[in-house]
């Protein structure tokens, strides 16, 4: 997976005074959880734009005047009406130990039933795994190609090599929804089937018989 490096500087204080001056000098004030003792510590709300305004996600590296600690974004609060950022918790990681993280599903092939006419939805767009960190992926893969209308995904049939999804099996990732024009299509089909086969009957109605 990817990773983002943020530069900040560690907080001496953490009371409502100090971080309510932070915000006002456009800084962000955040904390590391997961270590021996919360890292607490601010950095620019512009270095944050590449790990939160994305669909993608990174594991961070914090970056606090030469100490470095490994990372992945655990929770973040916006202002409810500017949306700007609040303030964000970060969960610290260790290359030996395992943790939990969403992971955007990107579907990749051409499906049998939306070329037949048929609408794909998407039910499940992030999935949580378990995983060491250097094997966490930057996405989890769905091979939509061979569904056809009426066909469901489920959680089972996405192959892991690394990593492990913590969803049941069950759990419909995309489905293919049947449409009007699918319906129409299948309907014409039938129709045209019966017209071929009534003309038919037809013709050998009118036929003379041989002697």
């Amino acid at each position: 997976m990817k990773s983002i490096t943020i530069k900040g500087s560690q907080r001496e204080s953490v009371g409502k005074k100090a971080t309510k001056a932070l915000r006002n000098a456009g800084m962000v004030p955040c904390v590391v959880y997961g270590g021996d003792e919360p890292i607490s510590f601010s950095a620019e709300e512009i270095a944050f734009k590449d790990l939160v305004y994305t669909p993608d996600v990174h594991t961070v590296v914090v970056n606090l005047g030469g100490k470095k600690v490994n990372a992945i974004l655990q929770d973040i609060q916006f202002h409810p009406v500017t949306d700007r950022i609040l303030h964000i918790d970060f969960y610290q990681i260790f290359d030996d130990k395992e943790v939990s993280m969403e992971i955007p599903v990107r579907t990749v092939g051409n499906s049998r039933g939306v070329r037949n006419g048929g609408t794909l939805r998407i039910v499940t767009r992030k999935l949580r795994v378990k995983a060491l960190p250097e094997n966490l992926p930057d996405f989890i893969e769905a091979d939509i190609t061979e569904m056809k209308i009426g066909a469901k995904m489920y959680t089972k049939s996405i192959k892991t090599d690394n990593y492990k999804i913590m969803h049941p099996e069950n759990t419909v990732i995309c489905q293919v929804r049947t449409s009007r024009t699918a319906i129409v299509e299948e309907e014409t089909e039938s129709e045209e089937g019966e017209e071929t086969a009534a003309e038919g009957a037809d013709e050998n109605a009118e036929a003379p018989a041989e002697a």
